[in-house]
């Protein structure tokens, strides 16, 4: 008997015994955002890596590439009381959706041992203006460089997520790749299956969330900020 057939059976049958049929999980999401100026460039075949591995677990995927002309922020604080930037780029855009991914992925090239400048602007102004909404969803970073530099990068971009109450997903060895054009990077062997593993770990831990929701599970209540200021 086919998977078909026996699927309609037993609908039917549930249908005549009163019973409600099984309500079907909701595909879980990650963003994968690509900070790089090149669209697909090293840091998108590393990103596209790690999609590949997330979709063949049955996640779905979604790409946004950074604007290279994306501004900083000016600590303006009109995000406090509106809850979204005073800037209307993709920042809002993102803000706009954030229930809808239940991960997130960050990719950087290294630049002067750091991040792409666009990128850490855009992701200054998304956690600063997310007000907390960004807990509990796991996250990764992966970045690329030609030879060095990728330790410090790596990083600064782990420190959005262990600021915001973020799950951070680690791969067997640090999220970053080498080469200096994709098709170098499809040559670093060890970098890809880093970012295979790293996709796979992903979807592990969102189907546990998914599960422990599903059992009753929360997040845990957040207590009232305490600041500690060294001059008083």
């Amino acid at each position: 008997m086919n998977t078909k057939r026996t699927g309609i059976m037993l609908l039917i049958l549930l249908s005549l015994s009163g019973c409600a049929a099984p309500e079907q999980e909701e595909a879980m999401k990650v963003l994968l955002i690509n900070g790089s100026p090149h669209p697909q460039g090293c840091t998108y075949t590393a990103l596209r890596e790690v999609a590949d591995a997330l979709e063949h677990e049955g996640v779905e995927t979604e790409f946004l590439h950074v604007s290279p002309h994306t501004v900083g922020c000016s600590a303006c604080g009109q995000c406090a009381r509106t809850g979204k930037c005073i800037v209307d780029d993709q920042v809002n855009d993102v803000l706009a959706r954030l229930e809808e991914w239940d991960g997130l992925v960050v990719g950087s090239p290294v630049y002067y041992a750091g991040p792409a400048g666009q990128l850490t602007a855009f992701l200054d102004r998304l956690f600063y203006a997310s007000g907390g909404r960004l807990a509990g969803k796991p996250a990764a970073a992966v970045v690329s460089c030609r030879r060095g530099g990728a330790a410090s990068a790596f990083d600064q971009l782990n420190k959005y997520f262990t600021i915001s109450s973020m799950p951070v997903v680690s791969s067997r060895y640090w999220n970053q790749v080498h080469g200096n054009r994709p098709e170098e990077v499809r040559q670093d062997e060890e970098g890809m299956q880093t970012m295979r593993i790293l996709g796979q770990n992903m979807a592990w831990l969102l189907k546990c969330i998914q599960a422990g929701a599903q059992a009753g599970v929360t997040l845990p209540e957040p207590e009232l900020l305490v600041k500690t200021n060294f001059i008083r």
